[in-house]
């Protein structure tokens, strides 16, 4: 039962990897703009976003871990050892950067995609700051993230997410804090914290700038 319990913490540890969440998130709000709006984004914009998110968010930050790995710099990709996580996570604020400009500054993403897309960004670079003395948890950092983009998606198109949809990302959110804690990763204290924080970065600037503008 131990065994089985492990590949499933490992499992939802892989599928959920920090990495691999931006481009989750932007299929499905691109998928979402389309039902709601009853007509699809346009191939091309819709294609850059996606494409573009995957090689700067994913390819080229697990590239750069990939190699560090082979140089000797971290011990695994899952970068467990905290005193490792400072130089691949540089390589990552640099990915998500760049992804940010390319929403934000060329594709003239609507407000809840740029205000997720620069929260990324800003989460990111405060788990590579609070890192350095405590481990916080960058994969509930990268889910909380998810959540706080659900949120200001639903504010966005003037809609507030259903009891379903809330229970079903609240029991993603605790499945994945059940793994993260059943692998030993992180305390109790460092998966909520990242998930709060995760959220704060992206649905908080979203409710400013909404209001503001």
């Amino acid at each position: 039962m131990n065994a089985f319990l492990n590949i499933i913490a490992k499992t939802l540890s892989v599928i959920l990897y920090p990495l691999f969440v931006p481009t989750y998130g932007v299929v499905l709000f691109c998928l979402a703009h389309a039902l709601h709006t009853g007509t699809p984004l346009h191939w091309v914009w819709t294609t850059i976003a996606i494409v573009g998110t995957m090689l700067l968010t994913c390819v080229l930050p697990v590239t750069a871990i990939w190699i560090l790995k082979k140089r000797g710099f971290v011990t695994d990709m899952q970068i467990a050892d905290s005193r490792e996580r400072t130089m691949p996570y540089i390589y990552t604020i640099m990915g998500f950067g760049f992804w940010a400009y390319l929403m934000v500054a060329v594709l003239k993403a609507p407000l809840y995609l740029s205000c997720i897309t620069i929260g990324a960004v800003v989460a990111i670079t405060l788990v590579t700051l609070i890192n350095r003395r405590w481990k916080i948890s960058a994969h509930l950092t990268g889910f909380g993230g998810l959540v706080g983009g659900m949120l200001c998606y639903c504010l966005g198109i003037g809609g507030i997410p259903s009891w379903t949809t809330l229970a079903v990302w609240m029991g993603i959110s605790w499945i994945l804090m059940w793994a993260r804690l059943y692998l030993d990763a992180h305390t109790p204290a460092q998966v909520c914290t990242g998930w709060l924080l995760g959220i704060v970065c992206t649905f908080i600037p979203y409710c400013i700038l909404s209001y503001a503008l």
